[in-house]
């Protein structure tokens, strides 16, 4: 990986039981998403648990500069997960936000930290737990397809996730993988940056839908729902704009595409 300390870290032999920790997006907008997440794991023989009283990870109020709020967000997660399972997290982003930083939201109370590190410890974005921990590797029963790749800035960067999520498309034999040019910048989404600044925003998004295009994609894959609502949402209207019916640049959750593929559902 190319995330500091998760470039040498020690994965666990494929356990018995998970903890899902689903993220707002998916729970709120791309439940099928979860599902796929939750279908993927079982079928490697996994049970998979949701504590139901998870909520958010904190992030936002935290990227925002409001640490006190997301303190107290991220409280509310730190109980859930009482039994010594990994967590697998169906976003890089929100696992970003429980194995870097909730050590240091609760740095100051010596119980509460050492319940944040060792969540961060079995934290695993759910495509770094599929390569590292499940070794997936089925065969690929959809058709022929040609998609790109995105991964948000905190997968990328946080996580080291690009890499396990390029492998697992990799191993798809009837998917084309082309980089857009590029590849390493943001979508534009960033949470609320983009209600803050949203024409800075719409730039940074069109220049990406114009780059995924450009590179023959015909979907878009990704790990964060945020950038990929961000980038379907902002070729859609522009589809809208031009009278075209069909989507130009749809997309899906890497989960739901795994899951689709190697199903025996053409994706």
């Amino acid at each position: 990986m190319s995330s500091d300390a998760d470039s040498v870290r020690r994965y666990p032999s494929m356990p018995k039981d998970v903890y899902l920790f689903a993220t707002c997006l998916v729970d709120q907008f791309a439940p099928e998403a979860g599902l796929d997440t939750v279908r993927l794991l079982e079928r490697e023989g996994i049970t998979v648990h949701f504590p139901e009283a998870q909520t958010c990870c904190g992030q936002p109020a935290y990227s925002s500069g409001y640490p006190d709020e997301a303190r107290d967000v991220a409280l509310q997660q730190l109980k859930l997960f009482s039994q010594p399972w990994p967590v697998v997290v169906p976003s890089g982003s929100c696992g970003g936000m429980l194995r870097h930083h909730y050590a240091a939201l609760f740095a100051d109370d010596p119980a509460l930290h050492a319940l944040a590190v060792d969540l961060a410890e079995r934290t695993f974005e759910l495509t770094e737990f599929l390569v590292h921990v499940v070794n997936f590797n089925r065969p690929d029963l959809g058709i022929d397809c040609t998609v790109a790749l995105h991964t948000s800035c905190h997968a990328r960067r946080q996580m080291g996730s690009h890499e396990t999520s390029s492998a697992l498309l990799e191993c798809l034999s009837q998917v084309n993988v082309v980089q857009q040019a590029r590849i390493e910048e943001c979508c534009g989404f960033g949470g609320t940056f983009a209600i803050r600044y949203p024409d800075i925003s719409e730039a940074i998004v069109s220049d990406k839908v114009a780059s995924i295009k450009d590179s023959g994609a015909k979907s878009v894959v990704s790990a964060d729902c945020g950038c990929l609502f961000n980038i379907t949402g902002r070729a859609a209207k522009q589809d809208e704009v031009a009278g075209r019916s069909t989507p130009s640049l749809p997309g899906e959750h890497i989960a739901s595409f795994l899951w689709h593929r190697t199903n025996g559902a053409s994706s």
